[in-house]
């Protein structure tokens, strides 16, 4: 179906690949990888036609249908968020709105259509039939459920919707349009774990072939069947999922090693022949013989190990027993109108010291207002929410980003948390959150979300704490970053809450989970695996 053959992308003085290329074929799942900047994104564009590479050929079959959802959604407005995702429909969207300008003319007693326009109709309907056009409503609001937007908002103006809601409209619309080849850049970004397990459903299901980069490892590994990474200026292939590909690339980076060794003496033993003999002119013949084999032989290079976050939490400081204890605790917002918006209520429970507590619940349910309470960040409407003895609270979200200054460099945002830090404390701090070199004297205002979160991750190192409050830490951070951070959370002698959608994450760190549902609080005594077997076993499989 898309071909890539010898490859050559260059960015100004940089090559992204060389010689590179792959081959997406029917009902292909493919997971696309690699570290940030590599050129996943540029692969997407050489398919698409938004991007022509120096050298080498991208083919795709004439007349398939080609679906591309990146994180660049552009200007929406002037539809319902139902109009907007049916107008992804295309071809399919357009002949319904044909037949619909029919149809109002043939109700017309004073008009009607003529013999040439009824053909017309007659044509167009049996299009749209086999396209599936009166399914496709029905469709487009199933995939906006599926995705978060309930039939309440379905008829809003998509202009009032939020940059993450728009996210989530922008990918229906490619979902309905139900393409051969669908091209998906980071689909999970904006979603939370009910959407996420929806989507993971749908692309299961899905007929056509996928090429899709993901942040979520565990997203990742339980669709894509193949693994394609873009790494150190090449394109390589793996006949497996994520968890193949980490085993496998281990054993080919091994096998490449000991090639160069073998090539590398094989060449020691040529260069020292030619050394010994080049002033005999007896050997004359052998040593020129010498020289132009080892001019042909192509190096062999083993690409770098791929950067990654490196770091421990600091030894802490005990704290009590326990670590919070909140009784009775509810928040509502003020609306205009002077009425309440509740959120949850009647909220009781301990955090114990060393906890690690995933607090789960639907988009909605009050989880980043309960850790802003948690947190002292807003006040409760009523109940208490008191921290234990000699505890020292860190708290990160998203938005704690918004608190860097733009026009500071990463070093200056450091140096002003840690002000009798030496030079090199702060270089190596910054250098284990891949700040090395020059990248600590970028400007914020530069940076990307990943690397925002990496420079709020670090300044939370400045402070000695010893309960973490984390509000989806992972977002915008790649699978080797997190798993990293992962690692260092399973380290920290602290105690840990947090909320976020990276399944794998919270698998791998969670000893508690607290859900919110309907304003209420339920806790679970066991890790996530138990929390999703009780689950389970009260509501049903949800497929977590």
């Amino acid at each position: 179906m898309i071909n890539l053959t010898n490859v050559t992308v260059t960015h100004g003085k940089r090559t992204l690949f060389r010689n590179a290329g792959f081959l997406v074929r029917p009902g292909d799942k493919i997971g696309l990888v690699g570290p940030n900047g590599a050129g996943k994104t540029t692969v997407f564009r050489l398919i698409m036609g938004e991007e022509t590479p120096a050298e080498g050929e991208v083919q795709v079959i004439s007349g398939i249908v080609l679906g591309y959802f990146s994180q660049d959604v552009g200007e929406m407005s002037g539809r319902s968020a139902l109009e907007e995702v049916l107008a992804g429909a295309g071809k399919v969207h357009e002949i319904g709105l044909e037949l619909r300008e029919l149809e109002h003319r043939m109700a017309d007693p004073g008009g009607g259509l003529d013999d040439a326009a009824m053909e017309r109709y007659g044509k167009l309907q049996e299009e749209f039939l086999h396209r599936g056009g009166y399914e496709l409503e029905t469709r487009g609001q199933t995939i906006l459920n599926g995705l978060g937007v309930g039939p309440d908002r379905w008829d809003q103006p998509v202009e009032t919707f939020s940059g993450g809601w728009k996210m989530r409209i922008a990918l229906a619309r490619i979902l309905v349009l139900n393409p051969d080849v669908l091209l998906v850049d980071e689909p999970t970004n904006y979603l939370d774990v009910e959407s996420i397990v929806w989507l993971e459903a749908w692309l299961k299901e899905f007929k056509g072939a996928l090429v899709m980069t993901s942040h979520d490892r565990e997203f990742m590994t339980r669709i894509c069947f193949r693994t394609v990474e873009v790494a150190g200026e090449t394109i390589t292939t793996y006949s497996g999922d994520y968890d193949f590909y980490l085993r496998e690339r281990v054993i080919r980076r091994e096998q490449l090693l000991a090639a160069q060794r073998r090539q590398q003496a094989t060449l020691a033993k040529e260069e020292e022949f030619i050394a010994r003999f080049a002033a005999r002119a007896s050997h004359a013949a052998q040593v020129q013989s010498r020289i132009k084999t080892i001019e042909k032989i192509e190096r062999i290079v083993v690409p770098p190990d791929p950067k990654v976050i490196k770091f421990e939490f600091p030894p802490t400081k005990r704290s009590g027993d326990v670590v919070v204890d909140f009784q009775g605790l509810a928040k509502s917002w003020p609306l205009p109108d002077g009425r309440q918006l509740p959120v949850f209520s009647g909220v009781t429970g301990k955090v114990l010291r060393g906890n690690r507590i995933a607090l789960t619940g639907v988009n909605g349910a009050g989880k980043s207002t309960f850790l802003k309470v948690v947190s002292g960040l807003t006040e409760a409407t009523a109940g208490t929410c008191t921290l234990g003895a000699s505890v020292q609270l860190g708290y990160f979200s998203q938005y704690s980003c918004d608190a860097l200054k733009a026009e500071r460099t990463v070093f200056e945002e450091i140096q002003e948390r840690l002000p009798m830090a030496t030079i090199g404390y702060i270089k190596n701090l910054l250098g284990a959150f891949q700040f090395s070199g020059d990248d600590s004297d970028k400007k914020v205002s530069i940076l990307s979300g990943g690397e925002k979160t990496r420079v709020m991750l670090a300044a939370l190192l400045t402070q000695p704490i010893n309960f973490l409050v984390l509000d989806e830490p992972t977002n915008h951070l790649d699978i080797a970053s997190r798993e990293v951070l992962l690692e260092a959370l399973q380290e920290f002698d602290g105690t840990v809450l947090l909320v976020s959608h990276d399944r794998y994450f919270l698998h791998h760190l969670a000893n508690r989970v607290f859900e919110i549902d309907h304003g209420s609080l339920t806790t679970y005594e066991g890790d996530y695996d138990y929390y999703l077997r009780k689950r389970a076993e009260l509501h049903g499989p949800s497929g977590h």
